[in-house]
């Protein structure tokens, strides 16, 4: 008497695929290490900045009288400035206003490049030689004119820094994300959406927007910098946000340069604080960039190579026996 043998299947469940956010943070803290260190630091800035007022042991305003140029001592870690003011509570309120010109105009800025270059890009033809020669034009002009003039005409303030900064580094950015559109739209789903009746409004936000948004998020990472350390300039050159508001390039300016000698903390502290933070986001740029880039992609590069160079290794073991 036969007997069948009855052999059942059974499917292990499927792994849920992590976000691309959670495996982008995955990835940076595996494979990047020195991007992970930027980030860190940049999230330290960003705390700093949103809790500046609990943070700081006196108000950044407030002078001491009596305390002029103090230097850094358990009461005052930092040292004080020529009115008495604390310096470690200025430049945690510095780094408020670094991180919001750090978030707001970059912000700006790709939308701004966004609208321009994508538009451009995906349309082509006369309309995209029109707007690329506008925008030859504008960069033909040197960038730190054209904000001191500009700054010189609307005002001082928080922001007419981030509008200005947002829409300069917009027009100039529109060529990268134009090369960026014009390789994704060349794609064979693009010309289906287009055949189907898509509109242009809804092919860009379905089809081309989510396809660039790597160069999205490196471009935004990498402006940060640029976006603090060009407000530190006009702020230096007293084009940017006015005192009494503590800005780290306001800091070293006036004062700073007139007591650096008798008092270098005064020029020291603003200028490490504004070094480091540019540094984390230029080690974070850089690591995002390396991550997202689909050129500098591969399983050599990623966390996985290991696992690749041991199949391989496997594989050449078992053709030599």
């Amino acid at each position: 008497m036969a007997v069948k043998e009855t052999v059942i299947n059974v499917q292990k469940p499927l792994k849920k695929r992590r976000s691309f956010f959670a495996d982008l943070l995955i990835r940076l803290v595996k494979e990047k290490p020195v991007g992970t260190f930027g980030g860190a630091i940049v999230l330290i800035m960003l705390f700093a900045g949103i809790f500046s007022s609990f943070l700081a042991p006196y108000d950044p305003l407030a002078p001491h009288p009596g305390e002029f140029l103090q230097a850094p001592s358990p009461k005052y870690i930092l040292g004080t400035d020529n009115l008495g003011r604390d310096l470690f509570s200025r430049i945690l309120a510095g780094a408020r206003t670094s991180m919001i010109v750090g978030l707001a105009s970059p912000a700006l800025s790709v939308m701004i490049s966004l609208l321009i270059g994508g538009v451009s890009g995906f349309l082509g033809g006369k309309f995209d030689m029109i707007v690329q020669r506008l925008v030859d034009a504008w960069m033909c002009f040197p960038e730190l004119i054209i904000l001191l003039s500009v700054m010189a005409f609307v005002g001082q303030g928080l922001l007419q820094v981030v509008l200005v900064l947002g829409i300069s580094g917009g027009i100039g950015g529109s060529r990268t994300m134009r090369g960026a559109v014009i390789g994704i739209k060349e794609n064979v789903y693009v010309d289906a959406a287009s055949a189907i009746g898509s509109q242009v409004p809804r092919t860009l936000m379905k089809h081309i927007l989510p396809n660039i948004m790597p160069v999205v998020i490196i471009i935004f990472t990498t402006r940060m910098a640029g976006a603090i350390l060009a407000e530190a300039s006009i702020s230096f050159l007293g084009f940017g946000i006015p005192p009494p508001n503590p800005t780290w390039g306001g800091m070293l300016s006036g004062s700073g340069r007139r007591y650096m000698l008798q008092a270098p903390w005064l020029v020291l502290w603003p200028g490490m604080a504004l070094s480091v933070a540019v540094y984390g986001i230029n080690m974070l740029g850089d690591a995002l960039r390396d991550l997202l880039d689909p050129r500098l992609r591969g399983g050599i590069g990623r966390y996985e190579g290991g696992k690749v160079k041991k199949a391989q290794a496997k594989m050449k073991a078992t053709r030599q026996e």
